[in-house]
């Protein structure tokens, strides 16, 4: 009888994604910590900013709001921190987080260490999306700019795939129908801004394209944590294959992995959870790209480590941009995704310097 291919898989793909010196306690005490560290983060952004609170008044309003019980505030104290700061700082680290997840599950599918969320087009579909409805005002003020954007998003997803399976399917051809279909909706972008927008529409959608979660709420941020907790317990679900893909589609597939189908399946749900964030928070770079390779060094390469690592790392990191970018420049806010970037780079190109030492 010969062996199924099936056999000892869960050890390989085990032995695939280990790394030497961290055990289920370390492990278990660097989730604890970094859960720690998010809502520490979460309960001090709130208190920045003009009116001054305390950590104390957030955890109090948070009890009295969950409970029903009176916090000892003023009403407008109490919605400062529940109706303004804390679904815009939650909503902050539901877009990091799921940001974060997207960009380590695509550079592990694609094999390639600059993928990230955006590589599919979502992002150039989304704004294009966005635009439709703000400045061609498609639907007839039915339609809300992030219906417009994920419409968008979803549209410009279909025709990358297709691209790519017209092509031949594999990761390259993947990669260069994200690259075509981005180029042709940032230009579908630009071409309707240029010839439709006035001088206010073009303000408007330009600060939404560079990222900006002002205008975030609790249903946004209840549709953005629904989704990213059904993909993250999906991407967890098939982590075991995700470390089998490290050594190419052929090796996974002689390991037991449906390729296609796992393929297939990852690229759908990251798309699906990109295009919610991006019609949320718009197009803020550099996160899905950077966060997953710290990651990477803090808990290795094993896909069930290096997912939630990278989701708790891309939370905390963008509470914290987002909180400078909304109060540096008080009245004035930079737009979240254009701190990313500022502070992305550097970090990119420090990433770059330290692989080309470890070679």
């Amino acid at each position: 009888m010969t062996a199924r291919p099936e056999a000892g898989r869960g050890s390989r793909f085990a032995q695939a994604g280990r790394s030497p010196g961290r055990g289920p306690g370390r492990l278990a005490a660097l989730g604890g910590g970094g859960l720690l560290l998010l809502v520490l983060s979460v309960a001090v952004a709130i208190t920045i900013g003009p009116a001054e609170l305390a950590v104390g008044d957030v955890f109090r309003v948070v009890a009295g709001k969950l409970s029903g019980t009176e916090t000892g505030l003023t009403a407008i104290r109490e919605g400062i921190v529940w109706e303004l700061r804390l679904p815009r700082t939650a909503a902050a680290a539901v877009c990091g987080a799921g940001l974060a997840l997207c960009g380590a599950v695509l550079q592990s599918l694609l094999r390639n260490p600059l993928a990230d969320p955006f590589v599919l087009g979502v992002s150039s579909g989304a704004s294009t999306g966005a635009v439709t409805v703000v400045v061609l005002g498609v639907g007839g003020g039915a339609v809300s700019l992030s219906a417009g954007a994920f419409a968008g998003a979803v549209v410009s997803f279909g025709l990358v795939l297709l691209l790519a399976q017209i092509s031949g399917g594999t990761t390259d051809r993947v990669l260069l129908s994200g690259i075509a279909g981005m180029q042709l909706f940032s230009a579908l972008t630009s071409f309707i801004v240029l010839t439709s927008a006035d001088a206010e529409q073009t303000r408007g959608v330009l600060f939404w394209l560079l990222g900006s979660l002002s205008g975030a709420g609790w249903g946004e941020v209840a549709l953005c944590a629904g989704v990213l907790a059904a993909v993250l317990v999906t991407c967890l679900a098939r982590a075991d294959a995700l470390d089998a893909f490290a050594f190419g589609p052929e090796a996974a597939a002689a390991l037991g992995v449906s390729v296609r189908r796992v393929r297939l399946l990852l690229l759908l749900v990251t798309a699906l959870l990109t295009a919610v964030l991006v019609s949320v928070a718009g197009a803020i770079g550099f996160v899905g790209l950077v966060l997953p390779h710290a990651a990477r060094a803090v808990s290795g390469s094993g896909h069930r480590r290096l997912l939630p690592t990278a989701a708790l790392a891309g939370a905390v990191f963008l509470v914290w941009v987002d909180t400078a970018a909304r109060t540096l420049l008080d009245p004035r806010e930079i737009p979240v995704g254009v701190a990313t970037s500022l502070i992305g780079v550097p970090a990119f190109v420090l990433i770059l310097h330290r692989s080309r030492s470890v070679r």
